[in-house]
């Protein structure tokens, strides 16, 4: 059972949706958390959040300004730190394909220097979030999150006799996030319109709860150099649309580049190391520090199918229009009304 009070606890990029969904998870759970870290380079992010959490009554809580391109900041932000969530990334498509030298630096290199600040200091496991353009990715910022992904599945076999674990969790768009699809057309609809750019379009969809649940399975449970991807229902677009604006006008505007019509978070490739653990997928390294029989028998961890993919467009389980409306009260907008 996993326990994190009197565990010291540091996120990268913690002003962001995932960190101040965690943060309260963390507090609400074990309210005697010895120390949580929320380290980003946004000033006005973590002045807006310390609002929230004044040291009055969140001793535990400390705002850390610092940015994961620099490794003597990270590194001594580190100090005393059990467990690493690494969420700081440049996310945003567009913006990476137009700069691509800057997500480079903070997607791979931020990600490096995360990885050998923590073998420098005495943090025991990290938990890093991908995202499913990783997958066969056709956009930098998902060729950077790979890039990523296998600098922390790597790490494992690089850290000799320190017994820290390094693992990463991969899910599809979370519900409500910053600039995904549900705040954007709730934003739009005043105007009456919604724009579509392919009616095929689907999507996997993860409230922040079930993201923040999963990083927390990942930390209980990780051996070392898993990838976790979660089983979470699709969504098509032209679906959300209707849901949230039904009397709006539908414009389908083109897909835009770097777009996939469909997401992935497991390739074909990836079947051949991927076991189904339950309400998991773990892609296994290729190259592990433990015994695979060891891992099944402990997690009744089931091969899948050589050639078995996952993507949106395939799943088994779909949200309809009247399932994403109450989502969207639920998770994104409490006053939300179509």
């Amino acid at each position: 059972m996993l326990d994190l009070n009197n565990k010291s606890i540091l996120i990268t990029g913690g002003t962001g949706s995932f960190g101040k969904a965690f943060t309260k998870t963390v507090l609400k759970k074990w309210p005697n958390i010895r120390r949580l870290v929320i380290f980003s380079r946004d000033e006005q992010k973590q002045f807006q959040m310390a609002q929230d959490y004044p040291i009055s009554q969140y001793p535990m809580i400390r705002f850390f300004i610092g940015d994961v391109r620099d490794f003597e900041r990270v590194k001594r932000a580190l100090k005393g730190i059990d467990y690493v969530i690494h969420a700081a990334a440049m996310k945003h498509v567009p913006i990476a394909e137009y700069n691509p030298s800057e997500c480079i630096k903070t997607n791979i290199i931020g990600a490096e220097n995360i990885i050998n600040a923590c073998l420098e200091t005495e943090v025991e496991k990290v938990v890093a979030l991908s995202t499913d353009k990783a997958a066969a990715p056709i956009n930098l910022y998902g060729a950077t999150k790979l890039a990523s992904d296998k600098l922390f599945i790597a790490a494992n076999n690089i850290r000799g006799y320190n017994p820290i674990k390094f693992s990463v969790v991969r899910y599809g768009n979370v519900m409500g996030s910053n600039g995904s699809v549900i705040p954007f057309f709730l934003k739009k609809r005043k105007e009456g319109a919604l724009p579509i750019t392919d009616e095929k379009m689907t999507r996997f969809n993860i409230s922040l709860d079930e993201g923040v649940q999963m990083v927390l399975h990942a930390l209980e449970t990780a051996w070392g150099g898993e990838l976790f991807v979660p089983k979470i229902p699709s969504y098509k677009v032209t679906d959300v649309a209707e849901a949230i604006g039904p009397e709006c006008k539908k414009e389908v505007i083109g897909i835009r580049p770097g777009e996939k019509i469909h997401e992935e978070m497991i390739t074909s490739s990836d079947s051949y190391t991927t076991y189904d653990l339950g309400t998991y997928y773990a892609i296994l390294p290729q190259v592990a520090r433990w015994d695979l029989n060891d891992f099944i028998k402990q997690f009744n961890a089931v091969k899948v199918e050589e050639g078995f993919q996952y993507n949106s467009g395939q799943n088994t389980e779909w949200l309809s229009v009247e399932e994403i409306r109450a989502l969207v009260k639920d998770h994104v907008d409490p006053t939300f009304e179509a």
